[in-house]
């Protein structure tokens, strides 16, 4: 089934719930304008449909293969991943000083959603070296910066993120990579990293490895571990000490190589410090701040693809006969069960979509505001959504793909329709870049004290304002949206409460235990209220005489996402205030 990006619901969330038409007359994006992004996004939406779309399939079949220690990736991927930097798509984002376009996360967050949902196997590449050049912007030295950005930015060289190890997943506190002080201003480094994405490739003459590592001197933990730019290639055009040892047989994305990288087989590979000794976990977190986002993108990139595929072929599947007819076969959309599931999908992908643009526009006042106390403001706004974009929207790419099979019964569970696909791509989003446990905890125990919880009580504020207007505006077409709505956010309010205590008096075992269904809680009802801003904006412009059908689509589906998402919401608190409860019957009943 073909992919068709879809633009207007894309721009609309942009304007209506992520905040950027405001953020334009604020002046911090510049000479944006809504209509230029639109131009930009809709020939976005062309190469992804057009140039990536079609490879997905073959690339899910023939995937990448390893020779002699290169790497092949599946046919018509070089000359795709050649038009699409050759079509400035690269550079969107990148620092103007070294080539790039300096056009805001926002518009490149919606791009970047459509080349995942082309296909997730090519859009994850790109990720990584956006992130190496916010790294290399901020940590990098001068000399680095010259010798390698502008050729990151438009995508001449691409780059890596090293961080595991066989030892050492999410424990970072557990690397044993050495890197050594040669005496001339570069280090050697020795060792071992594992589940390196496109670690090693054809697209590209040259790959820009970030590896962490640590000095010989280092203290222990993560507070001793260094970052370290490692070329494939070195200036002087030698190959450096550094080899793909073997490539990963995965369950999904099997076109994006997954690499088994070696370090130092001949005496260490050369590499250049970033930022300081010792301080490399705070420069990499630049890199997978910008990662966790464009994953959580990844999420409702593969539930987008996941609901376009499962609804077209329930308009074309004919099975029963629908309530009311006489005679003939029926299309099984309509059908109440089916047209459930194609509803749970969609609002979830539209919930999940909005979470990530909130958050993409947090990021870009984060860097662009020029008052102190605005730009202080959104970056911890911008911390605070960051988990929440991550865990809950590639969470619910797995569960709308899992929908997205359910819809085509047993052509689902076979490979030939695509929808299988999917499925398997989705699993690994709630994985990497830091899995969704992780995530929740981040959450809970170091981004709801900001401030001392002034920064989640004024989102909550602000979700508490929307429903408001939901129930100033007594539309009948909402139905019981508003009070769903409110219900959901209370339940929030009081499990915040609860968990910033248990954090301030050091109750471990209460947070942590708490963590999932909170963030799960959280995203509901900030799902819920961006949700509702689109269908007031939506009522509000029917109400002008705009006669678009969509509107009406977005008021229902933002009253079925309050009337039947949301309303999980008490179970969800009920599990946060209770949940430290489970802990010692776990340990009994897991011993058993």
């Amino acid at each position: 089934m073909t992919y068709r990006a879809p633009v207007p619901d894309i721009v609309f969330t942009m304007r209506h719930v992520a905040g950027l038409d405001r953020a334009v007359a604020d002046g911090v994006y510049g000479d944006l304008s809504a209509d230029l992004s639109r131009t930009i996004l809709e020939e976005a939406g062309r190469f992804a449909n057009d140039v990536i779309a079609p490879l997905n399939r073959e690339g899910d079949k023939c995937g990448a293969t390893l020779k002699d220690g290169a790497v092949t990736t599946a046919p018509g991927w070089k000359q795709a991943y050649k038009a699409w930097t050759e079509a400035g798509w690269n550079a969107l984002p990148g620092p103007v000083d070294f080539g790039g376009q300096g056009l805001p996360t926002l518009l490149n967050s919606a791009c970047v959603e459509m080349w995942n949902s082309a296909s997730m196997a090519f859009g994850i590449g790109p990720v990584l070296t956006m992130g190496a050049i916010e790294a290399l912007v901020q940590h990098g030295s001068e000399d680095l910066k010259s010798r390698y950005l502008e050729k990151l930015v438009s995508g001449e060289w691409t780059a890596t993120m090293n961080l595991t190890e066989p030892q050492a997943g999410s424990d970072l506190a557990a690397i044993r990579s050495r890197a050594e002080p040669s005496g001339d201003g570069t280090y050697r480094i020795t060792g071992q990293k594992i589940f390196i994405t496109y670690g090693e490739h054809d697209l590209t003459d040259n790959i820009v490895h970030l590896v962490l590592a640590r000095l010989p001197d280092a203290p222990a933990g993560t507070r001793g571990i260094s970052l370290f730019l490692v070329p494939k290639f070195l200036p002087d055009g030698t190959r450096n000490d550094v080899r793909c040892h073997s490539i990963e047989h995965k369950l999904g994305i099997h076109a994006s190589p997954t690499c088994t990288m070696i370090f130092g087989d001949h005496g260490g590979a050369i590499g250049w410090l970033v930022g300081e000794e010792n301080r490399g976990l705070a420069c990499m977190f630049t890199m997978m701040n910008n990662a966790r986002l464009a994953v959580g993108l990844q999420g409702v990139a593969i539930a987008e693809r996941a609901y376009q595929q499962a609804l077209a072929y329930a308009k074309e599947r004919k099975q029963g006969r629908a309530i009311g007819a006489t005679e003939g076969m029926s299309p099984i959309v309509v059908h109440p069960d089916v047209q459930r599931n194609l509803l749970t999908m969609k609002a979830l992908t539209a919930a999940a979509r909005a979470i990530c643009y909130l958050t993409a526009e947090a990021i870009d006042r984060a860097h662009l505001e020029e008052d102190p106390t605005r730009r202080k403001k959104a970056n911890e706004r911008a911390s605070l959504l960051t988990p929440v974009a991550k865990a809950f929207s590639t969470d619910i790419g797995m569960e709308v793909a899992s929908l997205g099979v359910q819809v085509h019964g047993g052509m689902g569970f076979v490979e030939e329709t695509g929808a299988a696909q999917h499925f398997r791509d989705a699993r690994i989003a709630p994985i990497y870049e830091g899995t969704n446990g992780i995530q929740a905890i981040d959450l809970v125990t170091r981004k709801l004290p900001l401030s001392g919880g002034e920064t989640v009580r004024a989102q909550i504020a602000s979700m508490r304002a929307t429903v408001a207007r939901l129930l100033k505006e007594n539309t009948p077409a909402f139905g019981a949206t508003a009070p769903r709505l409110r219900d959901t956010i209370e339940s929030l309010d009081r499990a915040t409460g609860y968990l910033l205590k248990a954090v301030s008096s050091n109750a471990q075992g209460e947070a942590l235990a708490g963590a999932t269904p909170y963030l799960r809680l959280f995203a509901l009802a900030q799902g819920g209220a961006a949700l509702a801003e689109m269908a007031l904006a939506a009522n509000a412009q029917a109400a002008a005489g705009d006669a678009d059908p969509a509107h009406a689509g977005r008021i229902a589906l933002c009253r079925f996402f309050a009337e039947n998402i949301a309303v999980g919401a008490k179970g969800l608190e009920d599990t946060v205030m209770g949940g430290a409860g489970f802990l010692q019957d776990a340990t009994l009943a897991l011993a058993s």
